[in-house]
């Protein structure tokens, strides 16, 4: 994962602040100074603050948890769309929708009634209804995936926000704060950064700026997905040399408890062979003469009278 250096920083403009009359007093620890009638942020500030947020957001991702991003103002929308999907985590771009957190069940069966009606668009039967009916699907399956066509894949509550501008995105903040849910944020010096978990003290109205702080934020979140995947193959190998080792030992096992049944068995066969060796005759000898039953005579009456 590459570093933010103090230089990509200061040509991205992340220092500039707004004018002084319209600054928040808590950012007065992040401010380096005023510089005509406009505040300048310091960035050996923001650096630090940024290291901590990404090393938070890797452990989320590394723990199979997903981060929910949220911007909604033009120099920010297409900036998150592109970053973020290659990472496969959800982001809101459009409006954020009312109760999105707080009231969620409600969200997932919009997402569900979306998918009713991607189904129903692929089915034989959609050709069959009017004209008039199958506009009327279309639009409604455009306007459901224009709001919520990137958190279809969110089953859950996400595990973290990352915001940018939290004065636009205010009603997300709160909802956040409400469920204590972790939050990550750019904020300018008009912003309360006591709102946010991990604020990161940056100009959030350039598209330069949002992209640096954004793609250092995203890499961190893939070296998290990364490290998920490399120790999951290294607990599937481990297991597989335990199954190995514990047949290897089964096997010897085996064949001891194996042993006295084949033990007696064999001795069995030799004295069968010797009790077949003991009655047949050897060349040149004559068979031995069965003997001869002893006949016994049943005394009567009559021999005991002639005796």
């Amino acid at each position: 994962m590459s570093e933010l250096k103090f230089e990509e920083l200061l040509e991205a403009g992340c220092h500039f602040g707004h004018l002084k009359r319209k600054w928040n007093p808590k950012m007065a620890p992040y401010i380096f100074k005023e510089h005509n009638g406009i505040h300048v942020i310091d960035l050996q500030k923001t650096i630090a603050k940024a290291d901590e947020a990404a090393a938070a957001i890797k452990q989320i991702a590394k723990s199979g948890k997903k981060v929910l991003f949220v911007a909604t103002k033009k120099q920010a929308k297409d900036i998150v769309a592109e970053t973020v999907k290659p990472v496969d985590m959800p982001f809101v771009t459009e409006r954020w929708p009312g109760g999105m957190l707080t009231n969620f069940a409600t969200i997932r069966k919009a997402v569900k009634k979306m998918n009713s009606l991607d189904q129903l668009m692929a089915s034989k039967e959609f050709n069959n209804i009017s004209k008039r009916e199958r506009l009327q699907v279309q639009r409604e399956r455009a306007k459901l995936d224009k709001n919520l066509g990137s958190i279809a894949d969110l089953n859950r509550l996400p595990a973290a926000l990352f915001v940018i501008d939290i004065n636009k995105e205010h009603i997300a903040v709160a909802e956040a704060r409400r469920l204590n849910i972790p939050t990550f944020a750019l904020v300018d010096t008009n912003c309360n950064p006591d709102l946010v978990d991990f604020p990161i003290p940056a100009n959030d109205d350039a598209s330069k700026s949002i992209a640096v702080i954004l793609r250092y934020m995203v890499e961190s979140i893939q070296e998290g997905l990364n490290e998920r995947m490399m120790s999951k193959e290294n607990a599937a190998e481990e297991a597989a040399e335990e199954e190995t080792v514990d047949t290897k030992a089964e096997e010897p096992a085996e064949e001891e408890a194996k042993a006295p049944v084949k033990k007696a068995k064999a001795e069995s066969k030799v004295k069968k062979v010797k009790d077949v060796a003991e009655a047949t005759p050897a060349e040149g000898e004559a068979a031995p003469k069965p003997k001869r039953p002893r006949k016994t005579v049943k005394k009567t009456d009559e021999t005991k009278e002639s005796k």
